[in-house]
C-alpha cells in the first residue's frame, strides 16, 4: 500500500475548506457579508478578507503571488478593528472568487514541496515559535483558515439563513 505524503493530507484539508466556504456563502449577498453580529465579532466580509490575507502569506512562502494587494488587504489585517466601510471592503462575491482562484496555487505549491522541505525552518512564525518548521507553519495557517471558515457557517445562521452543513 502506498504511503500518503503529508503534503497530500494538507491538500485534503484545503479541499474541505474550499467546499465549506462555497456552501456557506450560497445565497448570501454582499450586504449580508457586512452585517456585524450583535454583541460583537467580525462580519463575514472581514473574516473572508482576513483569511485571504493569511492565504497571501502562505502563497508567498510557496513562491506564489498573493491574491490581494497591500491596500486591499489593509482593512483585513489581524489585530486591528475591522473598518469595512463601503469604500474599503471588497465585495463578498469578489473575496469568494479570489479564495477559489487561489486554491490551485496553494495546492500546487504544497504538492511541489519535497518531504525534507517541510522539516526546514519556517521563514516566520505567527505565534513566535522559535522551532517553527515550514510544515508546522503550513499546518497552522490551514488550521487558522478552518477556524475562521467555521465562523462563517455560524454567522450564516445568525443572518437567519439555513445551515449549509446539516
Amino acid at each position: 500500500m502506498p504511503q500518503t505524503r503529508s503534503q497530500d493530507l494538507l491538500c485534503v484539508q484545503l479541499g474541505y475548506n474550499q467546499f465549506v466556504l462555497k456552501i456557506n456563502l450560497e445565497g448570501l449577498t454582499d450586504d449580508d457579508g457586512l452585517v456585524e453580529p450583535a454583541g460583537g465579532g467580525n462580519p463575514i466580509n472581514w473574516i473572508l478578507g482576513h483569511v485571504l490575507n493569511a492565504r497571501g502569506e502562505l502563497l508567498g512562502v510557496l513562491g506564489r503571488a498573493p491574491v490581494m494587494t497591500e491596500a486591499e488587504a489593509a482593512p483585513y489585517k489581524r489585530g486591528g478593528e475591522p473598518d469595512l466601510d463601503a469604500l474599503a471592503a471588497l465585495p463578498l462575491s469578489e473575496l469568494a472568487a479570489r479564495f477559489h482562484a487561489s486554491q490551485e496555487g496553494v495546492v500546487s505549491g504544497i504538492q511541489a514541496l519535497e518531504d525534507d522541505a517541510l522539516a526546514a525552518p519556517a521563514p516566520f512564525s505567527p505565534v513566535g515559535n522559535k522551532d517553527e518548521t515550514l510544515g508546522t507553519l503550513i499546518a497552522g495557517l490551514i488550521f487558522h483558515e478552518s477556524y475562521h471558515l467555521g465562523q462563517v457557517g455560524l454567522l450564516r445562521r445568525l443572518l437567519g439563513k439555513p445551515g449549509a452543513l446539516r
